[in-house]
């Protein structure tokens, strides 16, 4: 059989039912699955493989089908290799400077008749230069703006002054007097400003320090403080 020529980098994903290969570009990687290839050898140890398991005494009828796999599938295995090469050389291209196996339909430069690694795409190059230059553009601009720009103007820098960082944000807050009776905040009044009823004296309906509904008791069972009396 003569020698099969092709790209170096493919997967082998025939079984014991069939040949099947997929065969990669060696520049952008891309791959083409070639079309399934049933082995006859697989279906008939398929075949004497039922037949044994309705004929008693018939195990070694798969033996002998393997047997005679190993025997042939080499040649049956190079055959299928050879037509799947076939299939899928349209989508290939070899690159007479650097040799490499690449798809004609991305990494394949056809005015230069070069793979694009060796002869890149002008009109590509052109307009990636042209993107690229444009944000390289855009940045220079930005970072010139922000040198014209005078962000220290009123800052201190005397020997011994610094710019203080921002106060740490807490969850803790200043606990608030309520009424009793309402549950607005009364802060420092007698009588609250909005049911007038005086705040130490209010009825237990609400906890004066967390506003909750009283329970009746003398703690409040939401917060635990004392409970107005």
């Amino acid at each position: 059989m003569a020698l099969i020529q092709f790209v170096r980098n493919y997967d082998d994903l025939s079984t014991d039912r069939g040949f099947q290969f997929k065969f990669h570009c060696d520049k952008c990687g891309n791959g083409y699955m070639t079309q399934f290839q049933a082995s006859t050898i697989g279906m008939a140890e398929s075949m004497l493989g039922v037949a044994s398991s309705f004929l008693g005494g018939f195990g070694g009828a798969r033996n002998a089908a393997y047997e005679l796999q190993r025997a042939v599938g080499g040649k049956l295995h190079d055959a299928a290799l050879a037509k799947a090469v076939e299939e899928v050389r349209p989508n290939f291209r070899q690159c007479t400077l650097c040799g490499q196996w690449v798809c004609h339909e991305v990494c394949w430069n056809p005015e230069a008749n070069l793979c694009e690694r060796c002869a890149p795409n002008f009109t590509e190059r052109m307009a990636a230069s042209q993107a690229q230059a444009k944000a390289d553009a855009a940045r220079s601009q930005l970072e010139a703006k922000a040198q014209a720009t005078n962000y220290v103007a009123d800052v201190d820098m005397s020997a011994h002054s610094y710019v203080q960082a921002p106060t740490a944000v807490t969850n803790t807050q200043a606990a608030k007097t309520l009424c009793g009776s309402c549950g607005a905040d009364v802060g420092t009044a007698k009588f609250c400003p909005e049911c007038g009823k005086p705040a130490a004296k209010a009825g237990p309906a609400f906890c004066p320090q967390c506003g909750a509904k009283a329970s009746g008791g003398k703690f409040c069972g939401e917060c635990g403080g004392k409970m107005a009396v």
